[in-house]
């Protein structure tokens, strides 16, 4: 397995930077962001360490991203892009889906070959109807990706953090419903970006769902989550998540990292696996989001080799 991390914590670091970052430092790989230029709506979003519209539309500039990956020897293991595919609001679908598509485009055009993304939700709807949103919006996503030979890896986050996601969360993630999408989206190029730390504070098992979907898998995230046990006890499960979790780095939440890197080995997975930043007690400074990543690297070491 390749170790590396997820671009988006770097956010005021360029895509030079940010590779400098990662070769001195060890990391293998680079799960590079690549949103679309304009103000974020959200934390961790808005990110353009890759800017996709330009590689399509600059051929020097997609040969300096693939030449400066290469001088560094540290690879992109995918393009990330997490919008909602499948927001209430037309126009923000019709603009996630078009630059979604901009990503596949560039990945395939930079030989990378992989998409990090959500499949979305509309979270007025219930699921059922959100699946009929699935067969509407994304056949022409997957036919683009089978047809460019770019896997798309959907990251298992749920999206439902403050009123703004209430009540339904932007994005559909538990196994169950997997079988149902990968049913309707019958592709070799579709599958998950696992995640263990979504699994944790919704109560769900994160070792099981790693043998059922060993051939979807083609992209993993190290992130933690600490519950908090006399908070959860004061709103339960219903409140909104961050009432009673927190992101944390891995080893410092309540992932048994040792039997999940485990059950990896064991369905023989050897890909890219990237670690995710999220945790509060490390922003401020540069010097502390740095931290963050080389605290992280030097726990993970120990299973990750």
């Amino acid at each position: 397995m390749k170790l590396g991390f997820v671009s988006a914590i770097l956010d005021s670091w360029t895509y030079e930077e940010m590779m400098d970052f990662a070769s001195e430092h060890g990391f293998e790989c680079v799960e590079a962001a690549c949103w679309p230029q304009g103000k974020a709506e959200r934390r961790y979003a808005g990110v353009c360490h890759i800017d996709a519209e330009k590689v399509l539309t600059d051929d020097a500039y997609a040969d300096h991203i693939t030449e400066y990956s290469k001088e560094k020897h540290v690879e992109i293991s995918a393009l990330a892009f997490y919008p909602n595919t499948m927001d209430g609001n037309p126009e923000k679908r019709t603009s996630a889906v078009e630059h979604l598509k901009r990503v596949i485009q560039a990945s395939d055009k930079l030989g990378i070959g992989m998409v990090t993304t959500f499949i979305g939700r509309d979270q007025t709807k219930t699921v059922e109807e959100n699946l009929e949103i699935v067969r509407e919006v994304w056949p022409p996503i997957i036919r683009l990706a089978e047809e460019k030979k770019v896997k798309i890896a959907i990251e298992n986050c749920p999206m439902l953090f403050g009123t703004d996601q209430w009540p339904g969360g932007q994005n559909m993630t538990t196994p169950v419903i997997w079988k149902k999408v990968f049913e309707i989206l019958d592709s070799d190029y579709l599958g998950i970006n696992y995640d263990p730390s979504h699994f944790v504070w919704q109560m769900m098992d994160y070792i099981r769902p790693i043998y059922e979907f060993k051939d979807k898998i083609f992209h993993v995230h190290y992130k933690d989550i600490k519950i908090f046990k006399d908070k959860l006890a004061a709103c339960g499960i219903m409140a909104y998540p961050l009432d009673y979790m927190a992101p944390k780095l891995p080893g410092l939440g309540d992932v048994r990292w040792d039997q999940y890197v485990s059950a990896l080995t064991d369905i023989g997975y050897d890909g890219y696996t990237c670690i995710e930043v999220e945790d509060r007690s490390f922003e401020g400074s540069r010097e502390k989001i740095e931290k963050s990543l080389l605290i992280s690297r030097n726990y993970l070491k120990q299973f990750v080799i």
